[in-house]
């Protein structure tokens, strides 16, 4: 209501003329109802979140001593907007300035056809792998950190959706933020990864299918494709990218099961003497090296509790499981394995994660450990706690 009383109030402003005006000798209110019958204003709704986070981990020394950190992570402005069938959708986010500072997550201004066909363009997420999130924990799954989950780029995306089937087509002309740095290398203050050092990712190709059933047990499966390039700043030449995806997801009274399999590779064109089995990616400011072809296996299963009394509303119950195959054999696998619970009470959620890694950047002391992984053949884990406010 606040919002429509905004844009009315706007519109009465724009509509007076530059010498002044004279309102009439009625109601202000009849007055306005007047000028505007018959008009559709734009509407638009703000959403967003306030996050702080605890974490300790177990190969940091400081941490160790220390007992843990605990600080802001992360404030979220959301707006969804329409105007007929015009549609905007925005999601800013502030992180620490060392993770990366102000930054567009998303955001895209589309057209709703009808219920069923859209079309979006800006930057929307790319369509491939389970959506919008593979995992149920605060970490995501494993696939996120090789930019395949939760990913979004610059492009134009169809979407389809009914009762039993939904598909997307998409075309992405390069990640985000390159309008004005399409000849330097990718910044990375970015949300999601991409491909960064002397590559970039240009001309995406996506397609994805869903097939849905069920009514108590209701099950999803599906597959996605993807194919582009990779343009090398020193050579001036494109090399290939590629990543393909099936996936499946059940949902039962509280129960909710993901598995997905996929598989990607990648082919640079780097200068001679350039390895061509590593690729950097980045996000939050802090790039590191994976594999350039790897298989990815994820299982992750929840449950929720609901409760009926206090001021917890359910506690979600969760093992999210992650394993990188990496094509290269001389090159150790990555895995990582997060346990925890979601406990929702109103507007407040809050993530408490036990997340176990081995060769993976985020959950041990080898930054680059999603490419050869050539350091600590250990375990190491982080327990993390994620309270945020939703609005």
């Amino acid at each position: 209501m606040k919002h429509r009383m905004f844009f009315l109030l706007a519109s009465v402003l724009l509509a007076l003329p530059a010498t002044g005006m004279e309102l009439p000798k009625d109601s202000t209110a009849t007055w306005l109802e007047t000028i505007t019958r018959g008009k559709e204003l734009p509407h638009l709704k703000f959403s967003g979140f306030l996050r702080f986070n605890y974490n300790y981990s177990d190969w940091k020394e400081g941490s160790k001593k220390r007992g843990g950190d605990f600080g802001y992570d992360l404030f979220k402005l959301g707006v969804a907007g329409s105007y007929k069938k015009i549609l905007l959708d925005v999601d800013f986010r502030f992180y620490a300035k060392p993770s990366g500072g102000a930054m567009l997550k998303s955001g895209w201004i589309g057209y709703k056809f009808n219920d069923r066909h859209q079309l979006q363009v800006g930057l929307t997420r790319v369509p491939f792998g389970i959506q919008p999130y593979g995992a149920h924990n605060y970490f995501f799954q494993i696939a996120y950190y090789l930019g395949l989950e939760d990913d979004s780029d610059m492009g134009i995306k169809y979407l389809y959706t009914a009762d039993r089937w939904e598909y997307a087509l998409a075309f992405f002309k390069n990640s985000e933020e390159e309008l004005f740095g399409s000849d330097s290398e990718t910044a990375g203050d970015r949300y999601s990864y991409d491909v960064a050092g002397r590559n970039k990712e240009v001309n995406q190709f996506n397609g994805q299918v869903f097939y849905k059933w069920g009514d108590g047990t209701r099950q999803k499966i599906g597959a996605s494709a993807e194919f582009g390039m990779l343009y090398n700043l020193d050579t001036e030449k494109n090399g290939t990218h590629y990543a393909f995806a099936v996936h499946h997801e059940l949902y039962w009274k509280g129960l909710s099961l993901k598995t997905q399999v996929s598989t990607y590779a990648m082919y640079p064109k780097n200068k001679p003497g350039e390895t061509r089995d590593i690729v950097t990616m980045t996000a939050f400011n802090a790039p590191y090296e994976i594999a350039a072809k790897a298989n990815i296996y994820s299982v992750s299963a929840g449950y929720t509790i609901p409760f009926s009394k206090g001021i917890v509303n359910s506690i979600q119950f969760y093992n999210d499981f992650g394993w990188m195959q990496k094509w290269d054999k001389s090159f150790h696998d990555s895995f990582q394995n997060v346990t925890g619970c979601l406990i929702t009470a109103g507007p407040v959620l809050c993530y408490v994660d036990y997340a176990q890694g081995l060769h993976q950047p985020w959950f041990g002391p080898d930054w680059n450990a999603f490419g050869a992984g050539t350091g600590s053949n250990s375990w190491h884990a982080r327990f993390n706690i994620s309270l945020g406010y939703y609005f």
